[in-house]
């Protein structure tokens, strides 16, 4: 009887609190990778209203003693789906959640997850991200263009607990190891490793099957993160980004040789003294044009490259 409490309990919470968000209408089914071990893929492509800013994967964990969750999506409404979701599955409370890194499709149902009071973690040096120009303008961006799953009742939230490198902790006897990966795509880039279910959740430093999002991030650096996961040796990898893979070392190579082509051909043009729209408009990138997030992400990705491969070329 007392189960059946709980369970009715959390069911009439999590619909409860759906409703304090705008509904969504994007498909959105856990996909169990491990015994323990569940995540949600989102759409490919930028975020937009056709996909309703669900562009970008998250994770869950369900252990005896509670649930931890890797990334809260990218609006509150996705979050309180993905809290649905979760107590289809269980009755058991939400007792943590990791944040891979500061970006909007990652964090933003972050309060959705502390209005039930679940514990956030993330690395320090995604301190002070929130309160930067460029979060308030990204935010203002997508209370337009995600009006109305992003709104005026949205807010960015620090983490409760600022992590200093990697951290191992144990709930419900599921053993977790958080690692320090960045910086990669982010300054405070985090991964989590399910021991017993041999489960990787990356965060943004692997895409699948979509044009990475570089931003101003230091390739060089990100390309050595990239070996940091290899030690790992996961039995399945999710990815921030696409579908999950068995086969990690070989679908790293995806993000590996995109990053590898920019600075190859972003080094050259700096080498050559090329200005950058000449050289764009000079390289070869129809491996890469038909994919998803081209048109938005790759002009951005390329520009900010030549940026550091300038910064590098006077470094030397």
């Amino acid at each position: 009887m007392y189960k059946l409490i709980l369970v009715l309990l959390l069911m009439w919470v999590s619909f409860a609190q759906a409703e304090d968000y705008a509904a969504v209408s994007v498909h959105m089914t856990p996909i169990k990778v491990g015994k323990h071990s569940y995540y949600v893929q989102g759409m490919a492509g930028a975020a937009s209203s056709e996909n309703q800013g669900y562009m970008s994967n998250a994770g869950f964990v369900v252990t005896p003693a509670g649930v931890v969750v890797f990334d809260t999506l990218g609006t509150p409404s996705l979050a309180a789906e993905l809290v649905r979701q979760i107590h289809k599955i269980t009755p058991l409370p939400i007792k943590y959640v990791i944040i891979s890194h500061y970006h909007a499709d990652h964090y933003y149902g972050l309060q959705v997850f502390k209005a039930l009071g679940a514990e956030s973690w993330a690395h320090k040096n995604g301190q002070g991200a929130i309160d930067t120009d460029a979060a308030a303008e990204r935010l203002a961006q997508r209370r337009v263009t995600l009006f109305p799953w992003v709104d005026e009742q949205t807010k960015l939230l620090p983490a409760d607990k600022w992590l200093d490198g990697d951290t191992d902790f144990k709930l419900g006897g599921v053993h977790f190891k958080l690692r320090y990966v960045g910086p990669a795509h982010s300054a405070e880039d985090m991964a989590m490793l399910v021991q017993e279910d041999g489960v990787l959740y990356t965060g943004d430093v692997v895409f699948r099957g979509r044009i990475p999002f570089v931003g101003d991030a230091d390739s060089k650096l990100w390309l050595g993160s990239l070996n940091k996961l290899i030690v790992l040796k996961p039995r399945v990898m999710i990815p921030g980004h696409g579908t999950a893979s068995l086969k990690s070392s070989r679908d790293l190579k995806f993000t590996r040789e995109y990053l590898e082509y920019l600075r190859k051909t972003m080094g050259q043009a700096v080498a050559d003294l090329v200005p950058f729209d000449e050289a764009y408009a000079k390289t070869d990138w129809k491996k890469y044009a038909s994919m998803p997030a081209f048109v938005q992400a790759n002009r951005a990705n390329a520009y900010n490259t030549y940026l550091l491969m300038e910064k590098e070329s006077l470094n030397q």
